[in-house]
């Protein structure tokens, strides 16, 4: 099976992450999306950072009835800082992907992809797919990549977090199963 890892905070996981998953997923032909929360995300400051047992039961409500898509928890698991290179290493080794799986990232991270560990490594075993989140153009980078020409939906996990606090409505900017978890344990007021 072609797999297309998509690792992130998913604090929380929003409509975003999840329309981009699958517009690369159908858009390049790869068979699953496995979505992989950060325990502690190091490319980031997403501060605070909300508990790992809560990212990973929205992500794995807001994946559900969708089989293309899986959640991984593996860098949960291994605790510690979130490097790619370690988790692909992993699931690899573990067979959770035949032949080279694709990294999604967001052309925001392009820039800074030299400075991941083993960077170099890391671009060797995998394909880096790179979609538009900022809408700015392009970095030049010496890794090759492949761009995805998509559409920038304007929402962002810090903004729903915010909109939160304010007693806003988050309606439709997260799956409803997502929304009415966040509402039952008082997240993020």
């Amino acid at each position: 099976m072609r797999a297309l890892i998509l690792g992130g905070t998913f604090n929380p996981v929003h409509i975003g992450h999840l329309f981009i998953a699958e517009e690369v997923r159908t858009t390049l032909g790869y068979d699953e999306v496995l979505f992989i929360p950060a325990f502690l995300p190091v490319h980031k400051d997403t501060r605070p950072v909300l508990d790992a047992a809560h990212r990973l039961r929205m992500l794995a409500l807001a994946v559900c009835g969708h089989p293309p898509f899986r959640v991984e928890d593996c860098e949960i698991r291994r605790g510690g800082p979130s490097y790619a290179i370690d988790t692909v290493e992993e699931l690899a080794a573990d067979g959770r992907f035949t032949g080279k799986p694709g990294l999604l990232i967001g052309d925001d991270l392009l820039p800074g992809f030299a400075s991941w560990r083993d960077a170099d490594r890391l671009a060797r075993m995998v394909d880096l797919v790179v979609v538009h989140r900022s809408g700015v153009p392009e970095a030049a980078t010496c890794f090759p990549h492949r761009v995805v020409e998509n559409p920038v939906l304007g929402v962002s996990s810090s903004d729903i977090r915010r909109r939160i606090a304010e007693g806003r409505s988050i309606r439709f900017l997260v799956p409803d199963e997502v929304r009415l978890y966040i509402e039952r344990n008082g997240l993020y007021a």
